[in-house]
């Protein structure tokens, strides 16, 4: 067949993640140590699964509202309130399926062709490629590492001036994935006063808000000084604080004058997440819900913990402890090639981590950074260190 094809440049220049290109050296078998999704190794809560399958046994099988039902949009309002004091009505809040199509609802909502997305980077690398399917420009401002501090910063003036008069929104994770970055509910003041000026958009990813190690319920929010119909969106999923990766289901906080157009882009793209599915959604949110997400972050805790002490006994790696989140973001010394390092360790040592270079642009700065998942049992975590750890030197010393 000859002739020139239909298919546009930002679907044929698209490239599978590092992550993916890891993970499917050794994806299913069982001899393999898997720290490179971002998701723990628990399953979903029995209540949680019982809440679903009634819910399929009693015909909740059927097409209902793509924005979600009632009664879960309800339950995600009164989320908000108790966890950010955050007073969101419930015309702001659609599921439309999956967290990730929450971001693309968000693109749709602002970008057209040919402008420009500022992103906080290192950042989960679906976020650019989102930007791009959108036919957007993903510009990536990156985190300063302060080794001094142990922390990461934002520069804000360096974010504000990669905006010009084509970038449509800033896009903010915090906790970040995969630094673990947590933004100050000053810097949130700041920016939203520049994108209030600007007429720029904040789309910011909270999916990890309730995971944070200071004390607090929440991270800092965009939803406790936005207004409602500020130009912010704000995402959520249900995956990561009640282990319920593989549910697909997240939601969307959005400007109240987008309602109807949120139920119409809902309906375009997934047609809403699955009925019965939803009752399981709704049952997270119960007191027993709550109960499990304090028990997730205690173990998220002790992960942290224990990568902590691996990396005070080791020269070559490092870290900025994270704030929130559930990942290590380790800095080795003299690494150029993460996912040539990250792919070959699949065959040598059978673990499997994210490779930095996933979290940019080829930024080479993140060249010299793995990331692992910590939300894992102690035991198999340790174990997975201490097979990256003899994958760098065979001398290394245990941690147990």
């Amino acid at each position: 067949m000859t002739g020139k094809k239909p298919y546009p440049a930002n679907i044929t220049g698209l490239d599978l993640s590092g992550i993916t290109k890891v993970a499917m050296l050794g994806m299913g078998d069982p001899n393999i140590l898997p720290l490179w999704f971002g998701e723990t190794d628990l399953v979903t809560p029995k209540f949680i699964r019982d809440a679903a399958t009634k819910a399929l046994e009693d015909g909740k099988t059927f097409y209902i509202h793509a924005r979600g039902i009632q009664a879960l949009r309800e339950g995600l309002a009164a989320y908000h309130k108790r966890t950010s004091g955050a007073d969101v009505s419930v015309d702001r809040i659609t599921v439309p399926g999956a967290a990730m199509l929450a971001i693309t609802c968000a693109l749709q909502s602002v970008v057209e062709t040919g402008d420009n997305v500022v992103i906080v980077s290192p950042v989960w690398p679906n976020i650019f490629q989102a930007v791009k399917l959108a036919s957007a420009v993903p510009r990536m401002v990156r985190l300063d590492e302060n080794w001094e501090t142990g922390k990461w910063s934002l520069d804000l003036e360096k974010l504000f001036g990669a905006c010009d008069e084509r970038t449509k929104a800033i896009f903010i994770a915090s906790p970040g994935n995969p630094t673990g970055w947590m933004m100050s509910a000053a810097e949130q003041k700041q920016v939203l006063a520049f994108a209030r000026e600007r007429g720029i958009a904040i789309i910011s990813d909270e999916v990890y808000g309730t995971l944070v190690y200071d004390g607090s319920v929440h991270a800092p929010s965009f939803l406790s000084i936005a207004e409602p119909d500020d130009a912010v969106f704000v995402i959520g999923s249900f995956s990561k604080p009640w282990a319920m990766t593989g549910w697909r289901i997240g939601w969307l906080v959005h400007p109240t004058s987008l309602a109807t157009a949120m139920g119409v882009m809902a309906q375009a793209n997934n047609t809403g997440a699955a009925h019965f599915l939803q009752y399981g959604a709704l049952a997270a949110l119960s007191p027993q819900g709550e109960e499990f997400r304090k028990e997730l972050l205690a173990r998220c805790a002790k992960g942290r913990e224990v990568v902590d002490r691996f990396i005070n006994g080791q020269n070559q790696i490092r870290w900025m402890k994270p704030d929130g989140a559930f990942y290590g973001y380790l800095h080795v010394e003299g690494l150029e090639d993460s996912l040539a390092f990250a792919q070959q360790m699949v065959k040598s040592v059978q673990v499997g981590v994210a490779p930095g270079a996933a979290f940019s642009l080829g930024d080479p700065l993140d060249e010299s950074y793995l990331r692992i998942c910590f939300a894992q049992d102690a035991e198999k975590l340790a174990d997975g260190l201490n097979r990256i750890s003899a994958a760098l030197t065979p001398t290394s010393v245990s941690l147990f």
